[in-house]
């Protein structure tokens, strides 16, 4: 194999790590805690800091995401075991659907168990079927682990991949302009909760099958970059200038083109820190996305509020130093309750990070025999 392809691979493999890790810790910021409720915020639309929270919700947040239903697309067109339709599902029913369980019941258990023992301001068990639709998301978003939807979506793309990886590209491309046109109108519950879910999934795999990685990867970094600062633009103004007004399809329309854009510009920026300075750091930060995905909003919805002791609510003057702290200070627990999760109970870590801690154990215990 010649040295400049294998270079080519690895450093791909690296970039996709990379950019796990940055749409995860952007994820935090769509979620960020304010200790402000629903009519609060709302009067406080247009102030400053209202508009600093705009600002990274839509840049690091919710324009990050689509790479990840990508990534997840373009993965599984390179995977020969997606064939094998029994043993894929097994192995995404371990991976994806088991720690979305787990994790919604361990939601409840704390967020709902401080605000039932300590007072915490959150959602509280209702009936059986609020249970049931907060642990298996079966037909609407729950009310604590909102980011969760993702994962159950992405499992039905996944039970769909042994039969989209067969299709010829013109089916692919039928499919997803299907799930586009479905994101602009809002359908899709209780099949789809985010129909833009399938739209990006099945991108990445006709982006697999023509190079699109590859192609974007070589553009100059401005070229890549400048859809979305276009778009982002016109975005923001939207949101934060022009509100909720105007047609519903016209605003999902913009929204959808920029994920669209913003999956090309975050994929360049992770290709070029595959060759930068913190490609190590970030790289070393990768087995604990999938845990920091998972856990980040039970620790906003119950340390946040501690530590807005010390900020103050959004509106306050050290509030803005605490928002763009935010997906920091939660890495900053995760790294260590996971690693300690990993050496007290290693087979937990393993299913409540997806099994990617456990592959991180296994591969340093590999480096140590060697």
């Amino acid at each position: 194999m010649p040295a400049s392809f294998s270079s080519d691979i690895a450093r791909r493999s690296d970039a996709i790590a990379i950019a796990r890790v940055i749409c995860i810790l952007g994820v935090v910021y769509v979620h960020a805690w304010t200790g402000q409720g629903g009519v609060a915020l709302a009067e406080m639309h247009g102030s400053a800091q209202d508009n600093l929270r705009w600002f990274l919700m839509e840049v690091f947040g919710r324009s990050a995401v689509p790479l990840l239903g990508l990534i997840s697309g373009w993965l599984v067109a390179g995977s020969r075991t997606t064939r094998d339709w029994r043993a894929h599902i097994g192995r995404k029913a371990r991976t994806i659907l088991l720690p979305m369980i787990l994790w919604n019941i361990i939601a409840i258990l704390a967020v709902s168990g401080a605000a039932l023992v300590a007072g915490l301001q959150a959602p509280t068990p209702q009936s059986i079927g609020w249970l049931a639709q907060e642990v298996l998301i079966v037909s609407r978003n729950p009310d604590i682990n909102v980011q969760m939807p993702f994962l159950r979506d992405l499992f039905l793309c996944m039970v769909a991949a042994p039969v989209l990886i067969r299709l010829p590209t013109w089916a692919l491309a039928m499919v997803v302009a299907v799930a586009g046109l479905c994101h602009i109108a809002g359908w899709g519950a209780p099949v789809l909760m985010r129909a833009s879910i399938l739209f990006f999934f099945t991108t990445g795999i006709i982006a697999r099958r023509h190079g699109w990685a590859e192609k974007v990867a070589a553009m100059p970094l401005l070229p890549a970059l400048l859809p979305f600062l276009l778009l982002m633009g016109a975005q923001l103004y939207r949101a934060i200038v022009i509100g909720d007004a105007g047609l519903r399809s016209s605003q999902a329309a913009l929204d959808l083109a920029v994920r669209v854009s913003a999956a090309l510009a975050f994929w360049r920026i992770a290709w070029a820190l595959a060759a930068s300075p913190a490609r190590a750091t970030l790289l070393r930060i990768e087995p604990y996305a999938f845990f920091l995905f998972c856990a980040h909003l039970i620790l906003i919805w119950v340390g946040g509020p501690l530590i807005g002791k010390l900020s103050g609510r959004m509106g306050e003057p050290l509030y803005p130093l605490y928002l763009i702290a935010q997906p920091f200070l939660v890495l900053a627990v995760i790294v260590p309750v996971a690693s300690g999760l990993q050496r007290i109970a290693p087979a937990a870590a393993g299913v409540l990070s997806g099994g990617r801690l456990a592959a991180r154990r296994q591969a340093a215990s590999r480096t140590v025999m060697a």
